[in-house]
């Protein structure tokens, strides 16, 4: 199966991260997500019902974001991949979440973590 439904570039304001001004301050995080799952019942009805609505999805995965404080971004991604995972339809969901501003003392053009998790690992 190869059918996919790819959210990119979602960004809410978080504060994620294990130093107290990251904490305190919050920042910007950008989140990539693809569903991968059949879209065929939905294609051939035209009907929404049949499908995974996007905007209720970025709804709850910004909900995450902008919610209880973690420590890594590895645990955000985690959270962020249950949300995905909850739709018995997604058979494997893939979550990049990115940090675009994370304290480091160099110049650095992105730092993300990417996880995937299949239903089985739900």
């Amino acid at each position: 199966m190869t059918d996919r439904i790819t959210l990119k570039g979602l960004r809410a304001r978080g504060r994620h991260g294990v130093l107290a001004f990251e904490r305190a301050e919050g920042q910007d995080f950008l989140v990539d997500v693809v569903l991968e799952l059949d879209l065929r019942a939905a294609a051939r009805d035209d009907d929404l019902a049949k499908t995974v609505d996007y905007g209720v999805l970025a709804g709850r995965l910004v909900e995450v974001i902008t919610g209880k404080p973690v420590d890594l971004i590895e645990t955000l991604a985690d959270r962020l991949l249950d949300v995905c995972l909850d739709d018995q339809r997604v058979r494997t969901a893939t979550v990049t979440v990115h940090k675009p501003h994370a304290p480091i003392p160099h110049e650095f053009a992105d730092v993300s973590v990417r996880m995937r998790r299949g239903r089985a690992d739900h």
